[in-house]
C-alpha cells in the first residue's frame, strides 16, 4: 500500500510541475496580449465568460463545474495582476455577500475598497477611486435592492458583468458567550429572508436591522447578548460560534449582483442588456411601449418600476432583455423603442452569470 501511495504522490508531484510550467506560459502570453491591447481595460468580463464557457463545455470532472470556473477565475485573475491590480469596491466591511460576489466574479481581490453604503460604492469608481464596483440588485425571495435601482437611474457607469449567489445565513454569536438572547443583528433583506426561521426560534426577540451583515457581525461580537445574521465567512473574520446554519426560508435563496465599471462590455455570445425606460402616464402605455420587443424576437427576462421622484405615481420601468445591444435584432428592436419612449437609457449589455 505504502508503494502504491507513493506512487500516486509522485504522479501528483509530476503534474503540479507541468501545471506551474503551463499557468506561466499563459500568464506570458496574457502579458503578452496586454502589451498589444495599450491603454484599454485589461478586465474584459466577454472575454473571461467566453473562457469559462468553453472549460465547462469540456470538464468531464470529477471536478464540479463551481470548482472549474472557481480554478481558472483565480488563474485569469493572477494574470491581470501582471498588467495591474484592479480595485473593486463593494459594500462592506469585510464579510457581505457583496465580498463574496466581488471575489466570486474578479477570482479574488487584491485591491479591495470596502465602502460603507451603496452609494458609496457607486462614488468610488465615478471618481475614479475603484476600476470597479458590485452592487446587490435582487434577491430570489425578497426582489429588489431599491437603492441599486434609483442609483442605475443617474449614474454614468456601465453594467459590465453580473453575478449569481447563492446566499446560506447562518446564526453567530460571539464566543463563550451564553445566556438570553435579546437583539438580533442583520439587514433588512436577511431578517425578512430568515422571517419564518426566526418567527419559529426566536420570536419576541428584537430585530435590529443594520448596514450590511458584516457589520451585523462586528456589533454582535461586542454584545454578549445578541446574535447576527450572516454568512461563514463573516463568522470567520469576527471570531464567532455559528449557532445554526442554513437558516434562510427558501433552500434556494440567490442574491444577482452587479458589476459596474467606466467602459462597455462587447458581446461574448450569451447576454443581457438592461434598460431603463418611462413613458406617459396614460392606459396601455407600458404595453404599447414594448410591442418592439415582440415584433423583432427579443425576450424580455425582467420588468420592474421605481418611483422617478419626479411626481407622485409617476415611474420608471427596469427592463432585461436577451442578447447584447450590437445584436441585429436586439438593436432595430431598441431604436424603435427609443422612438416610443419618453425616457430611454441603456444600462448596459454583458455577459449573462456563469455559474
Amino acid at each position: 500500500m505504502s508503494d502504491i501511495l507513493k506512487g500516486c504522490r509522485d504522479q501528483i508531484d509530476a503534474i503540479d510541475e507541468q501545471l506551474l510550467e503551463l499557468i506561466n506560459a499563459r500568464a506570458a502570453l496574457a502579458r503578452e496580449i496586454g502589451e498589444l491591447k495599450g491603454e484599454g481595460p485589461i478586465y474584459r468580463p466577454e472575454r473571461e465568460a467566453q473562457v469559462l464557457r468553453r472549460l465547462l463545455e469540456k470538464n468531464t470532472g470529477p471536478l464540479s463545474a463551481e470548482a472549474v470556473t472557481a480554478i481558472f477565475r483565480s488563474v485569469m485573475s493572477n494574470c491581470r495582476a501582471l498588467e495591474r491590480e484592479l480595485s473593486v469596491a463593494f459594500l462592506g466591511p469585510q464579510g457581505t455577500y457583496s465580498e463574496e460576489a466581488a471575489i466570486k466574479q474578479f477570482g479574488g481581490l487584491n485591491n479591495p475598497k470596502p465602502c460603507m453604503s451603496i452609494d458609496e460604492v457607486f462614488r468610488m469608481v465615478e471618481s475614479g477611486n475603484a476600476d470597479y464596483a458590485v452592487v446587490p440588485v435582487e434577491n430570489s425571495t425578497e426582489g429588489a435592492v431599491g437603492r441599486t435601482l434609483d442609483l442605475l437611474t443617474t449614474t454614468s457607469l456601465h453594467i459590465c458583468g453580473e453575478v449569481a449567489l447563492p446566499i446560506h445565513h447562518c446564526l453567530l454569536r460571539r464566543r463563550h458567550a451564553d445566556g438570553e438572547i435579546r437583539r438580533i443583528y442583520s439587514h433588512a433583506q436577511s431578517l425578512g429572508q430568515c422571517h419564518e426561521w426566526l418567527n419559529l426560534n426566536l420570536g419576541g426577540v428584537e430585530r435590529v436591522s443594520t448596514g450590511s451583515n458584516a457589520q451585523a457581525a462586528e456589533l454582535a461580537a461586542q454584545d454578549a447578548f445578541a446574535v447576527a445574521i450572516a454568512g461563514r465567512r463573516a463568522a470567520d473574520i469576527f471570531g464567532l460560534d455559528i449557532l445554526a446554519e442554513n437558516i434562510e426560508d427558501d433552500p434556494k435563496n440567490v442574491t444577482r449582483f452587479l458589476v459596474l465599471g467606466k467602459h462597455e462590455a462587447a458581446p461574448s455570445g450569451q447576454d443581457k442588456t438592461s434598460l431603463l425606460l418611462a413613458t406617459k402616464n396614460v392606459p396601455g402605455a407600458i404595453v404599447g411601449l414594448l410591442t418592439p420587443l415582440a415584433e423583432h424576437g427579443v425576450d424580455m427576462t425582467e420588468l420592474g418600476s421605481r418611483p422617478s421622484k419626479l411626481g407622485i405615481w409617476d415611474y420608471v420601468f427596469f427592463v432585461d432583455i436577451k442578447g447584447h445591444y450590437q445584436d441585429p435584432a436586439v438593436a432595430r428592436a431598441l431604436h424603435e423603442l427609443e422612438q416610443r419612449a419618453s425616457m430611454f437609457k441603456i444600462l448596459g449589455s454583458y455577459p449573462v452569470a456563469v455559474i
